[in-house]
């Protein structure tokens, strides 16, 4: 009986144990999974750092300037290292960080990643406080702070500036507040430093951690605001003219920093509104220069349109996705305007074209593509790159709006060569994508829309299809302005971010960084074709507003960086990598490659300090099944008691079984 207690309770042992990581794990068998805290019985180990964060954002016309401030401080008896992985915008530009320790300040400097992770290692273990702000992914950061002594209160600031751009005619500003957890198969014995940040430790569902959060907004637009509304957090929000507002975090007892923080807003006007704004830097000068299309247009602003479907028709895309895509295009064509012509080209392992040039939107034209389309079964590969290609080399009229349109899963592997092809090809078609599926190649689907300027679209949920197909139709519709230039006179400007232009639509503004010099003289001319004819629009370079603190070096480094870094393939060639360095290090930028590190002169620790990373919350509406694993440095009472008591009752019902057979004899 005893020994079939015993393999019982070992059964039992094993089934409670199993998805539960313990510290004794052999490492080879480890992945980088994250975890949830489990506070051990040394009271040092409970001093997580972290205490309090405050936001401050200034929002001036198209340019948020964002302060955070971080303050640590260690209530434990024992010296320690404190790691914090933290979220952040993937448009931002972080440009400084100085920590103060007491009445000392110390600037961070920039330097390469590997570098700036040897600086801190080396002050860490001379027993000077440091810290590490580094990039792991482009919305993923860690401030890594070392040798807080007990008693110790240290404040990390950071500021960045971000481009706010608006989607759908509303402008969105957005600041991440919390890392998810990720799930992982990576192991720990094969892991880089890049994905440590994975095992970051998470607080079981429901728990708050003790340090605050604030934020602060101030806006001022320049232009008349309308709707400005959060619909994330509860804000107080005070109006101090048409074009400025503040928006402040409401104390309602709630924990705010366990979702993104959106404000949203829109600007009223009738006509292109153009603005430059001019900064003049130690050795370089940079601008940047918007035209904002209007909230009202009239239809016949609209120029003549062309739209050229490139549709997927490979083996993957049969089913719901070819479907869906024959219905946009039906709902495409049946809307277009009598001026307007159109074109398919379907595209598996080759390509077709519905006619070698593109044909009036009459209904007879529309019944021959859908005729078209509606032969395609799906079959066959992808071969994305060479249909577009061939679109973009059709022939086109220089006052005609040309849009291609590609409907696909994303189901290629020539990613780096698409992105090549749209960036050189902006001033000549612009570029939308629409992802449809049940498993979308985002990454191809939404850096496509980001060098092509654009928005990008994804369905993958039949359900969804039709609210999805309304709002692409709808922004797609409306190109107000074409064949756009920018031309200067009298006015010297270089290193243009885009180097290439697409067309001004109703719900996306045209939006160039660069570089000037000489005088602050001469026009920057804004010129195009609309439905009634040529357009220009100048803007006089002396009466340009001069600032001083915008950002625009670093906003014009990050556009370049960004382009730089479109996919892991071409930010992974040493090219790039030297290219996006060398930005980094040249305009003080945060980067896949450089790093911020600040080192105290002081020695202050003679004792080795305890690591510890600070816990996060779960974010709202995430349960604890996010959780894959939890390590435990010691075992939780709870699961404890349970075991125990599951080996009585084991016991129990043998001993009980036992003496029923004994009656029976």
């Amino acid at each position: 009986m005893w020994k079939s207690v015993g393999l019982l309770c070992c059964f039992v042992a094993v089934l409670f144990a199993g998805p539960v990581w313990s510290a004794e794990t052999e490492e080879k068998e480890a992945i980088l999974a994250p975890y949830f805290l489990v506070t051990a019985k040394d009271s040092s180990a409970e001093a997580f750092p972290l205490k309090k964060t405050n936001v401050n954002v200034v929002i001036s016309g198209v340019i948020a300037q964002v302060t955070i401030k971080q303050i640590y401080a260690n209530t434990g008896a024992v010296p320690i290292n404190g790691c914090y992985i933290f979220p952040g915008s993937t448009r931002a530009a972080v440009h400084d960080m100085t920590m103060r320790i007491g009445k000392r300040i110390i600037v961070a400097q920039i330097q390469e990643k590997k570098e700036a992770k040897k600086t801190f290692e080396l002050a860490k273990k001379e027993g000077k406080s440091a810290s590490l702000l580094e990039q792991h992914r482009p919305n993923v950061f860690s401030m890594d702070v070392a040798n807080i002594l007990p008693g110790d209160t240290i404040e990390l600031e950071l500021a960045y500036s971000e481009l706010l751009v608006p989607e759908h005619g509303e402008y969105s500003f957005v600041f991440p507040t919390l890392v998810g957890p990720r799930y992982s198969t990576i192991s720990v014995q094969g892991s880089s430093p890049d994905n440590q940040w994975l095992k970051n430790p998470y607080l079981p569902e429901n728990a708050q951690p003790h340090s605050e959060f604030d934020f602060s907004l101030q806006l001022a637009t320049g232009l008349p605001l309308q709707d400005v509304r959060c619909e994330s957090h509860k804000v107080d929000v005070a109006y101090s003219g048409k074009d400025q507002a503040q928006i402040h975090l409401k104390n309602d007892g709630t924990f705010a920093a366990n979702r993104d923080f959106i404000l949203k807003y829109r600007l009223q006007g009738e006509q292109i509104a153009s603005g430059l704004l001019l900064y003049k830097g130690e050795k370089e000068n940079y601008f940047l220069y918007v035209a904002e299309p209007p909230a009202l247009f009239r239809p016949e602003q609209i120029p003549p349109r062309e739209y050229i479907f490139v549709i997927d028709v490979s083996g993957s895309m049969r089913g719901f996705p070819l479907d869906l895509a024959k219905e946009i295009l039906s709902k495409m064509v049946h809307n277009l305007k009598p001026a307007d012509t159109f074109n398919v080209l379907l595209f598996a392992g080759d390509s077709r074209l519905l006619s070698p040039q593109s044909l009036p939107a009459s209904k007879e034209n529309v019944n021959d593509a859908i005729q078209f389309i509606d032969r395609e079964e799906g079959g066959g590969g992808t071969e994305l790159l060479s249909a577009l290609k061939r679109a973009m080399a059709l022939p086109r009229q220089e006052t005609v709006s040309r849009s291609i349109v590609v409907l696909t899963d994303g189901y290629v592997a020539t990613e780096a060569a698409l992105f090549q092809t749209v960036a050189q090809n902006l001033n000549k078609a612009n570029l939308f994508t629409f992802g449809i599926g049940s498993s979308v190649n985002r990454h191809l689907i939404e850096q496509m829309a980001q060098v092509g300027q654009g928005v990008p679209f994804v369905v993958t949920n039949p359900a969804d299809a039709e609210e999805a197909a309304f709002s692409f139709v709808k922004y797609i519709s409306a190109p107000l302005l074409t064949n756009i230039e920018l031309v200067t006179d009298g006015f010297s400007v270089q290193d243009l971010e885009p180097p290439q232009i697409a067309d001004l639509f109703a719900e996306r503004p045209v939006v160039v960084f660069g570089k000037w010099s000489g005088e602050q003289s001469g026009t920057i001319l804004l010129k195009g074709v609309n439905g009634q004819g040529a357009f220009s629009q100048k803007v006089d370079v002396q009466n340009a507003t001069v600032v001083s603190d915008t950002g625009l070096e670093y906003l014009w480094a990050r556009a370049k960086i960004a382009r730089l870094s479109l996919d892991d393939e071409a930010a992974s060639s040493e090219q790039n990598r030297e290219a996006i360095t060398a930005l980094g290090l040249a305009h003080n930028l945060l980067t896949k490659h450089t790093s911020f590190v600040a080192v105290d002169t002081q020695l202050r620790n003679e004792k080795k300090a305890r690591d510890v990373s600070q816990p996060l919350p779960l974010p709202q509406g995430v349960t604890s099944a996010a959780i894959s694993a939890s390590y435990k440095s010691v075992p939780e009472p709870g699961l404890s008691i349970l075991l125990i008591f599951l080996l009585l009752f084991v016991s129990w019902h043998l001993r009980r079984n036992k003496k029923r057979k004994q009656a029976r004899r």
